[in-house]
């Protein structure tokens, strides 16, 4: 199934998203509103925004305020990407340049920054001390996940469980605040709203795990980006790191000097290793078990067509290919 389909139940709740997002992006200072409508209008899966409208309608909610929150998280998870694309220097994102490369870094960073207090003054609009509490924390931790990620750029000695650490911060946290503020705008008791915030975790590692394959095997054409994109930042992904754990002695050496040195030059050589140990495989199987446990949060949820779309999205999540 594709990924606008799932979309259909939310389509309206979707265009009224867009419509905050249009209204809360401006700014009386032009170079904010040039640059947040280049990043916000480049496209993307609006997967997050889209957890908190199904996850909300799947509890029964049937007001609007959750179009407001859903609006926030997509800011919060721009503002990331802005920020993201400074520190990894990178050109493309989706196909086209990314901002940094177009406007620079300065005004990346900058326009971030307007993104995060937008969300903050949002969030203060919708005066919920519980959602406020949860957007908060996410984003904190989604920072410290940054500071993770960038201090274990270049280590080959990364383990995988310090690796998945990583992904749970810097980008399951936002799936999973997403998908737990939806059952808090829907009034849930507090096991429903502990099932929703665990199903969004495990469903943003399950896709963490999957774009870490496609680092490694995507068509540019359809990711927007460059094959090994990662290994040219010396990131110790999942793919590496299980080569260096369990392939032989020689492609163990390859990724660890690849991971090392940063850039291009073994990439060749490095991608045979990924194929060679099975690493894809892995990582592949990786992604399942977090996308089954996943759907076993949903397990007490009542049956209704939003939770056969939080369903769906977990066997999207691992059967993708951008």
């Amino acid at each position: 199934m594709k990924l606008e389909q799932l979309y259909t139940l939310i389509e309206a709740d979707m265009h009224a998203v867009d419509a905050v997002i249009r209204q809360r992006l401006h700014s009386e200072v032009a170079l904010v509103r040039q640059v947040a409508e280049y990043i916000i209008q480049g496209g993307g899966k609006r997967l997050r925004p889209a957890l908190v409208l199904l996850a909300a309608r799947a509890v029964g909610y049937g007001g609007t305020r959750h179009h407001e929150l859903a609006a926030v998280i997509e800011f919060i998870h721009t503002a990331t990407l802005l920020h993201d694309d400074v520190v990894d220097e990178s050109v493309l994102r989706r196909g086209r340049q990314t901002a940094n490369a177009l406007f620079g870094n300065a005004a990346s960073v900058l326009v971030g920054d307007f993104l995060y207090s937008r969300a903050f003054q949002m969030m203060v609009d919708v005066g919920d001390m519980h959602v406020m509490r949860v957007l908060s924390e996410a984003t904190n931790v989604i920072a410290e996940g940054e500071v993770l990620q960038l201090m274990n750029c270049h280590d080959a000695d990364i383990d995988e469980a310090s690796y998945l650490k990583v992904i749970r911060y810097k980008t399951a946290k936002l799936f999973e605040a997403a998908a737990q503020i939806g059952a808090i705008v829907g009034g849930s008791p507090a096991p429903t709203e502990q099932h929703m915030s665990d199903y969004g975790m495990h469903l943003g590692t399950a896709f963490q795990l999957i774009d870490d394959v496609l680092d490694y095997s995507g068509a540019e054409s359809e990711t927007g980006k460059r094959l090994g994109d990662d290994l040219a930042e010396g990131k110790p992904t999942l793919p590496l790191i299980y080569v260096m754990q369990n392939g032989t002695a020689e492609q163990a050496a390859c990724v660890r000097r690849a991971i090392e040195s940063g850039g291009r030059d073994d990439f060749v050589a490095v991608l045979a290793a990924i194929h060679a140990s099975g690493a894809l495989d892995h990582a592949r199987r990786q992604a399942k078990a977090e996308a089954d446990r996943a759907t076993l949060a949903l397990e007490s949820l009542p049956a209704s067509p939003y939770k056969d779309s939080l369903l769906e999205l977990c066997l999207f999540a691992v059967a993708r290919s951008f």
